[in-house]
């Protein structure tokens, strides 16, 4: 079982969507069983809320359930526990590494994974307001994720 935790400032927007579609892919791929998934914010903003409208909407067009969902903050913990942590960008990542160290084969950003297609981290949607761009990218990394197992 490989573990893996998504990483955004918030928790309510790239990493609930990257959860979510990790998870629907492995489950449509048959390897649910193979892959566990997270999310989780550098912040701790929104702990305890629902996540982002345009997050569920997107996820909702896409027939994936989201229930149960409530935005958490990365804890101490998470190092020893995922296999790898994802972030949706730079800094996120700058701001894991303050916290466990630089660690490139276990912690990057996810874009990392699908370089071809020319983007430095997932910019936020939070301000830029394009979850389909946001979509359109963790699908992507996602797939080449999922060849890893």
């Amino acid at each position: 079982m490989k573990r893996i935790l998504f990483v955004c400032l918030g928790n309510i927007c790239r990493s609930p969507m990257a959860e979510f579609l990790l998870r629907d892919m492995a489950a449509s791929q048959g390897l649910a069983a193979q892959i566990s998934v997270d999310s989780a914010g550098t912040s701790g903003w929104h702990d305890g809320e629902d996540m982002h409208v345009g997050t569920a909407q997107i996820l909702d067009a896409l027939h994936i359930d989201h229930s149960g969902f409530h935005s958490s903050k990365v804890k101490a913990s998470d190092f020893e526990h995922f296999d790898y942590i994802i972030a949706m960008d730079g800094d996120n990542l700058q701001t894991l590494e303050k916290q466990f160290g630089h660690h490139p084969a276990k912690m990057f950003v996810v874009t990392d994974l699908v370089p071809e297609l020319g983007y430095h981290g997932v910019p936020d949607p939070y301000f830029t307001q394009n979850f389909q761009e946001t979509q359109t990218l963790l699908q992507a990394a996602c797939q080449v994720l999922l060849q890893r197992f």
